[in-house]
């Protein structure tokens, strides 16, 4: 049954993505798809791949554009009947860097919340339907993504982080408050909702948060769907030296995928982790409260 089994990294054309690749098509038992929204440089990482005798497989994809989601969809459910692995890793970081005006921090705030956040959540929408039983879903998180990365004690601060801890939140609550940071952020009135104030990662921070908060609830509806045990977890690959940092993390890349790899590889019907948040050494954290382990 392998030969039917498979496997798809989101953004996966470089950086944790590409060494979740890497790890996945050494211990997956399937196909694994590199995705990028450049066919040349997909195909380039996929040809990279098969220098070191591994052999990945490549599909377009732009999680920005819904036709392309869509498209994978389709080629997925034709090819393999459906989808085994699903690791949201496509993501981008707009800097907010000292001197910036606060139009600049508005479209930041556009651009990263609408494809960290709203399409991760939109190509969810579309792939969940052709998960198979025993499927594993990642999203990639991050450590800014925890909940206490929402400072502070006063009323809006305290209401705020109760709304997104709720075991009772909805998508629709859920894409409000996303709604509501972009809205306040064009008008520079953020922090009067509780949202941190405008700095370096702020959209960063409430993309990933919302990231982490949408798969608490992808979760508790896995817990009621008729297919069998998927599973759903959210992860902090660690401070990984990446385009996206700088190159200035600690971790190397392929370190940064011993998590997500872990996690899309998960046993059938396996306790846990479901729907946890899940540290770089495998280490489950309560998303909510905390605390966090040292980065290193």
């Amino acid at each position: 049954m392998s030969q039917n089994r498979v496997a798809v990294v989101t953004g996966s054309n470089q950086g944790i993505g590409f060494a979740t690749v890497k790890a996945l098509c050494a211990n997956f038992e399937g196909s694994v798809y590199l995705t990028s929204r450049n066919e040349e440089r997909g195909l380039a990482a996929v040809e990279e791949l098969k220098k070191i005798g591994l052999q990945p497989k490549f599909h377009q994809l732009d999680i920005n554009d819904e036709s392309s989601v869509l498209r994978l969809r389709d080629y997925l459910k034709d090819t393999y009947g459906g989808l085994d692995v699903l690791v949201n890793n496509a993501a981008i970081l707009l800097p907010f860097k000292e001197g910036m005006s606060d139009d600049t921090f508005a479209e930041h705030a556009c651009t990263v919340m609408q494809t960290n956040y709203f399409d991760t959540h939109r190509a969810c929408k579309i792939l969940f339907p052709i998960l198979k039983p025993h499927a594993r879903v990642v999203n990639l998180s991050s450590m800014l993504g925890h909940l206490t990365q929402i400072p502070g004690e006063d009323s809006v601060a305290v209401n705020l982080r109760a709304k997104l801890a709720s075991p009772d939140l909805t998508y629709e609550e859920l894409d409000s408050l996303m709604h509501n940071f972009v809205d306040a952020a064009k008008k520079g009135e953020h922090t009067k909702y509780g949202w941190p104030a405008s700095g370096y990662y702020t959209t960063y921070i409430v993309s990933k948060i919302g990231v982490s908060a949408l798969t608490r609830i992808q979760h508790r509806d896995f817990e009621r769907d008729s297919r069998e045990d998927i599973v759903i977890n959210h992860v902090h690959p660690g401070y990984v030296s990446t385009q996206m940092s700088d190159y200035k993390g600690v971790l190397t890349p392929e370190k940064g995928a011993v998590a997500p790899s872990w996690l899309a590889l998960l046993p059938p019907n396996v306790q846990e982790p479901k729907g946890a948040f899940v540290w770089c050494d495998k280490t489950i954290v309560d998303w909510v409260k905390g605390p966090m382990p040292p980065l290193d």
